[in-house]
């Protein structure tokens, strides 16, 4: 520790403190334009010259380090002249602006002009204007307002991954631009909204919609991924104008996801279900409460009277909160229904019965910043969770090894120490040879079940293979470590695969002789909650995947589209057509639904209040921030009037609280969770090591933008590059292999369903794959996310216009 005097304050601080952190510490102000926290020094900006004694010229705070004994002033007559000084050059050339201004009322510029500025410029020259940037859908540029502070910069280019902006030129003719007819494309891309300290860049979607002081603030959870970031909904006359984030720092730091800052736009969709509605005779006749849900309770008491409780299936979206699961679970089983499941996009079910536990991502998300060795099975990190690849990528600065094993290339920003990219089918085949090589480098063979042992035997281990297996033992590169912290993490594409069961069982048994943390990390906000509170079959029920398969003469759909949130979509829309009736609680009328015979209107998570659980087990509640629209009402409620309809016992519940309560039987949400968690397996399931397999099979990821009914709908986010109109994607080999050349129109088939699409060339998908986009209108038609497919050259004159296609299935 140093011993320093700021102001005359003695203050001890850590060795490596600059001043300003010192400063920061302690509460004195110290003004700033290009400092942040969690970004590299620059200090081109020179707001925060201070005097220290001894030094016969100011020293800007952010990049002087403290010494002992230092004496630092910054209320004195040289730092204020500094810094006045600083501020004229400053305003010379910003526009005067600020009563059209998106930043006013916010603004860093505005508030140190008030301390340090002069009542008038003294520049009388003609002041420079630099022509704005088309940088995106999603950031607005006006570029005559920028200072250079490079805070864009910098965080594209170290929290982003990438550098997509940049500075050209020198002296007043310097200027922030992107590379030539490039737009920033980051998934991260909105933080420099926040980031920028003047009006140069802004919210494209919130432009000139409220001004900053019209807008009330009220917390919240993102409801999109796995992460539960903090958030902060903004707020006028009850209508969400805008997302930002809320700082905390053990989960989403001070950042956020475009997905999660920029999807609210979902919220106000011309889709909006604001009425009860019934179908009459084909048509949709909007009708009250009362009639809607004494008409679906009818019904699902006729049918399970008439066929039998199995007769039933009810699928909730792992989006909804911890209170409306419980509720649709007391509903299913109230009914004597076992058939209830919140595991839509997954086709491997033997899982079930075989954990100690409720599985979980196996680490704090903090501690991922830690690991030394990293693998990846199964995962396109930054579309399926865009902040958690944040948090990888600074544990690869940090020196961590990244091992991917996936049949998709996508470049995740980061350095990749050893990768195999191959089919879905073979992942098993490529963990058993890390597996194998493994137990001979740690000797450890012994150790491993004997079906597990002699079912090596037979896999032949591969130099890249040997080389990642050498990694996670704590073999480097550079240099050795003696007890590497591993993390071993399973995908979205590895949950939808057939053959999840086996590489779950893989990583398990990796993770076992190495010592490793990890789990898996689920796409939905709510999915290891749900696990948690049993929204799942009971022993004689039916998961998700046979409900569609055996279809039901009845639904309870709880805030899903089941064509596009379903693993096999053609199954789903299938089921629905056949059922006898479907009840939907929906925030949102749309094509997906239209099988649907009744339909209750939801709040979505703005409009009311309850609790998701986080990957990491982190259980989080929150409150409504706007009144729901129209006749909606919070699904809790919903749910609770209709088990009351029904007739059912112990729905007596006010508030989402109560329902919380009786959810963790009154203990403390905490000792509950880590009580449940644990991603260990009683014993091992059968494995398949080698498959033969000689057609195309699909990698139907889901598109970080089409993820759910709110995201679909998010005008801004569906015109980003992430919203790529579905084709035919395959590697150079894979296309002149079928015969076909890129551009091509093909008749992609799969079971008894088919879609026409658009060859592609794509050479991060693997051999032997094709890719296809799902959750998406043009995909409907097709099967399982990751199932067998085949590919026909065909001169359909079907195939349309992306826009067209979607004008017509949206109406």
């Amino acid at each position: 520790m140093l011993q320093i005097e700021i102001d005359g304050k003695a203050l001890e601080v850590e060795h490596g403190s600059t001043i300003i952190d010192a400063a920061d510490k302690v509460g004195i102000v110290i003004p700033r334009f290009c400092y942040h926290k969690k970004l590299s020094v620059a200090a081109n900006c020179r707001m925060c010259l201070v005097q220290v004694e001894n030094f016969n010229k100011p020293l800007p705070a952010c990049a002087t380090p403290v010494a002992e004994g230092m004496k630092i002033f910054t209320r004195s007559k040289a730092t204020v002249e500094a810094q006045q000084s600083v501020m004229e050059f400053l305003l010379i050339n910003h526009p005067l602006d600020c009563p059209i201004c998106d930043q006013g009322g916010e603004c860093d510029l505005q508030d140190i002009a008030m301390a340090y500025g002069a009542s008038g410029s003294r520049y009388t020259e003609e002041k420079r204007v630099v022509v704005n940037k088309n940088i995106g859908p999603l950031i607005s540029t006006d570029m005559t307002r920028c200072i250079q502070c490079t805070r864009c910069v910098r965080f594209l280019q170290e929290i982003g991954g990438m550098q997509e902006l940049g500075v050209v030129g020198r002296s007043e003719h310097a200027e922030i631009t992107a590379y030539v007819d490039k737009s920033v494309n980051s998934e991260l891309s909105g933080n420099i909204i926040d980031l920028c300290p003047v009006g140069a860049l802004t919210s494209k979607p919130f432009r000139y919609s409220a001004r900053s002081w019209e807008l009330t603030r009220r917390p919240s959870i993102a409801p999109h991924d796995g992460l539960g970031s903090h958030i902060e909904v903004h707020v006028k006359d009850n209508k969400v104008m805008r997302v930002l984030p809320r700082e905390k720092e053990s989960i989403n730091q001070c950042w956020l996801s475009d997905r999660d800052r920029f999807s609210y736009e979902g919220l106000n969709s011309p889709d909006r279900l604001k009425v009860p509605m019934i179908k009459h005779k084909g048509a949709w006749v909007e009708t009250d409460w009362k009639t809607a849900l004494e008409f679906a309770a009818g019904q699902l008491r006729d049918i399970t009277n008439q066929h039998g409780s199995d007769a039933l299936g009810v699928l909730v979206s792992p989006n909804s909160t911890m209170e409306e699961g419980y509720l649709a679970k007391k509903i299913a089983e109230g009914l004597n229904c076992g058939n209830i499941d919140y595991r839509l996009r997954q086709t491997d079910f033997r899982l079930d019965g075989k954990r100690l536990g409720t599985p979980w991502m196996g680490c704090n998300i903090q501690e991922i910043e830690e690991l030394d060795r990293i693998l990846l099975i199964g995962s396109n990190i930054r579309n399926e969770h865009p902040l958690l690849a944040q948090r990888f990528r600074k544990a690869v600065q940090n020196g961590a090894e990244l091992s991917i094993v996936s049949p998709l290339d996508n470049n995740p920003l980061m350095d990749i120490a050893h990768k195999v990219i191959v089919r879905p089918n073979d992942m098993v085949n490529v963990l058993g040879q890390i597996l194998k090589a493994m137990s001979g480098l740690q000797r450890l063979s012994l150790c491993l079940p004997p079906a597990l042992t002699n079912l090596l035997e037979e896999i032949k281990v591969r130099p890249n293979t040997q080389a990642m297996a050498e990694s996670l033992a704590g073999h480097g590169k550079t240099y050795d470590l003696i007890a590497p912290k591993v993390g071993i993490f399973i995908g979205n594409m590895a949950l939808s695969d057939p053959r999840f069961t086996e590489l779950y069982s893989m990583a398990e048994a990796i993770g076992g002789i190495s010592g490793a943390k990890g789990g898996i990390l689920p796409a939905a906000a709510n999915s290891t909650g749900m696990h948690m509170i049993g929204v799942m079959p009971n022993g004689t029920g039916m998961h998700a995947r046979a409900m569609l398969e055996i279809p039901r003469k009845a639904y309870l759909l709880l805030n899903i589209e089941p064509e596009l949130d379903c693993q096999h979509a053609a199954l789903a829309k299938a089921a629905m057509e056949k059922a006898e009736c479907v009840v939907a609680l929906t925030s949102f009328k749309s094509p997906a639904l239209d099988n649907a015979d009744i339909l209750l209107p939801i709040a979505p998570f703005t409009e009311t209040s309850g609790t998701f659980m986080s990957m990491e087990g982190r259980v989080q509640s929150f409150a409504t921030a706007v009144k729901p629209l129209g006749e909606c009402r919070p699904a809790w409620k919903v749910l609770r009037v209709l088990a009351n309809t029904l007739g059912l016992q112990g729905f007596d519940f006010e508030t989402s609280e109560e329902v919380k309560d009786r959810l963790f039987e009154g203990e403390k949400p905490s000792a509950v969770v880590w009580r449940s968690l644990n991603n260990n397996l009683k014993e091992l399931v059968e494995i398949q090591v080698n498959i033969k397999h000689d057609g195309l099979q699909r990698i139907g990821e889901v598109p970080q933008n089409e993820s759910d009914p709110i995201v679909r709908r998010a005008a801004s986010l569906q015109k980003t590059k992430y919203n790529i109109r579905p084709m035919a994607r395959m590697r150079a080999e894979q296309i002149a292999a079928l015969g076909l050349v890129d551009g091509d129109i093909v008749l992609a088939k799969q079971d008894k369903g088919s879609a026409v699409l658009k060859v592609k060339l794509d050479n991060h998908v693997a051999m032997g794959c094709v890719r296809v986009a799902a959750s998406h209108e043009l995909t409907t038609g097709l099967g399982d996310l990751m199932g067998d497919i085949t590919l026909e050259k065909t001169t359909d004159t079907s195939y349309k216009p992306y826009d067209t296609v979607i004008m017509e299935a949206r109406g």
